[in-house]
């Protein structure tokens, strides 16, 4: 049966087809960029800065009329009860917060009664008092970006002078929990930290008090021609620099290593599944469980296919996804093509397939594919060990991960199966961890393996069901 849309007044630009392309998702991401690329800061790692290559000149300021046209389509497309208008950047919160006004206002006169979840992404540092009023009055998601302990943070993380970072970062975080806004964290994972799992989440977790940590690998793809010009960085002020595109085999120094990558989600791994199921979330481990369970989870990077995650740039115009604005995906633009028609394309279709139609043998063989299935197009850009093209460069890492968090998952899943609370693991495994350290002597061996005395290693940890503190 052909569902039939229900149009929102005579706004101008495209409206929406008579019917839904059957193609067409019921729910999709917009991820909107009204201030382009255009930052506040100049992240080293940062190769979104190198966006604005794509519009030389441009003013990368989201004009009212493609604000409209974005929220309108947007909530005429989505059949769901609720939906997202989300925003980030470069840094979103640049044009000033008369511009979010309006753009909620048209929002929810456009929506009636329909629910809408707002949310930004954004660096904090130019956030007051009036901002988290506005943020708190809205009901908006704040994600916050911030990658640790100050020292590791302000490696990368600095303004357009070379300053440190941290500090204001932080001030935005009391700024918004004074204010009761929900905000989360967005940490990227890169050389600078990746050594250090539990320094990052015991900061974010004790220091700042931060229940929803969300952990991105920093993977800058590059070629052997224009790597020593992206390891300088992607700033404007970096001498020349190329557009990041999606493209070569190397990857610049600051990138996290497929060891490290896997190393780091361990240590964090085993950390919370012992204190912190329940209490502090981690899509990365919420999506894994689903997968152990059989559902889907909540993370496009491990799905099976994708393509419903776009895009779209201060001017309307809509790309395959965040990490493919560059030219050849370009999907066409809100002023001319509805949106829904632009999600429903065949080649944004075709996008989505072929993530799981391109995966290797050594992937289709692989027994953590279900809960990796090659992960995100933008990192295959290795050779399997038989030469095959198109294994993810963090392949090594995942599958560490994948199979170390095995048994913890499959007693998640048993209590959620049976109708009991994941958290109930905690207690579980300190059981079996007393039983498995209670015979250990200070100076024996850790029977955990690492090659250290007891008293070193896990009998050193007050927190540790075998410890003798």
């Amino acid at each position: 049966m052909t569902e039939t849309p229900i149009s929102l007044g005579r706004p101008s630009g495209p409206s929406l087809p008579p019917t839904f392309p059957a193609d067409a998702p019921p729910a999709f991401h917009l991820m909107a960029k009204p201030s382009g690329a255009i930052c506040n800061l100049d992240c080293t790692y940062c190769f979104f800065l190198s966006k604005e290559l794509l519009y030389p000149g441009d003013r990368f300021r989201m004009a009212d009329q493609v604000l409209r046209q974005w929220i309108r389509q947007t909530i005429e497309a989505h059949r769901t009860p609720e939906v997202d208008i989300a925003f980030q950047g470069g840094e979103p919160t640049l044009l000033g917060l008369d511009f979010f006004r309006r753009a909620v206002a048209y929002a929810r006169e456009t929506a009636g009664t329909r629910p809408l979840q707002f949310t930004i992404q954004t660096n904090g540092t130019l956030l007051d008092d009036e901002w988290a009023d506005f943020l708190h009055d809205e009901g908006f998601l704040v994600g916050l970006s911030m990658d640790g302990p100050a020292t590791m943070h302000d490696a990368y993380r600095v303004d357009k002078r070379g300053r440190p970072t941290y500090e204001r970062v932080r001030a935005a975080w009391g700024l918004l929990q004074a204010h009761a806004v929900d905000t989360n964290i967005l940490c990227t994972v890169h050389a600078a930290n990746a050594d250090h799992p539990l320094d990052v989440y015991r900061h974010f977790r004790d220091d700042l008090g931060a229940r929803y940590l969300q952990l991105i690998p920093i993977v800058e793809r590059t070629t052997a021609e224009e790597v020593a010009a992206a390891n300088r960085g992607w700033s404007a002020d970096g001498g020349e620099r190329a557009l990041y595109v999606q493209h070569g085999d190397l990857v610049t120094d600051r990138s996290v290593t497929p060891d490290q990558w896997g190393a780091f989600l361990t240590a964090v791994f085993d950390e919370w599944v012992q204190h912190d199921v329940g209490t502090v979330f981690v899509p990365t481990f919420d999506t894994a469980l689903a997968s152990w369970l059989g559902v889907p989870g909540g993370l496009c990077i491990f799905q099976k296919t994708c393509g419903d995650a776009l895009a779209l740039e201060h001017n309307g115009d809509v790309y395959s996804c965040d990490h493919f604005v560059e030219p050849g995906h370009l999907l066409g633009n809100i002023g001319t093509t509805h949106v829904v028609e632009l999600l429903a394309s065949p080649k944004q279709r075709a996008f989505g397939r072929a993530k799981a139609d391109s995966l290797p043998r050594h992937c289709l063989d692989c027994d953590v594919r279900f809960a990796c299935n090659g992960e995100c197009p933008r990192n295959r850009f290795i050779r399997t060990p038989d030469g095959e093209a198109g294994l993810n460069y963090l392949c090594a890492g995942y599958k560490a991960f994948f199979h170390h968090i095995d048994e913890p998952m499959r007693v998640m899943a048993g209590l959620l199966r049976a109708g009991r609370h994941a958290d109930e693991v905690m207690t579980l495994l300190a059981d079996r961890q007393r039983t498995r350290f209670v015979h250990a002597g200070r100076n024996d061996p850790c029977p955990c393996g690492s090659g250290r005395k007891f008293k070193f290693c896990h009998g050193d940890s007050p927190r540790h069901p075998g410890s003798t503190r």
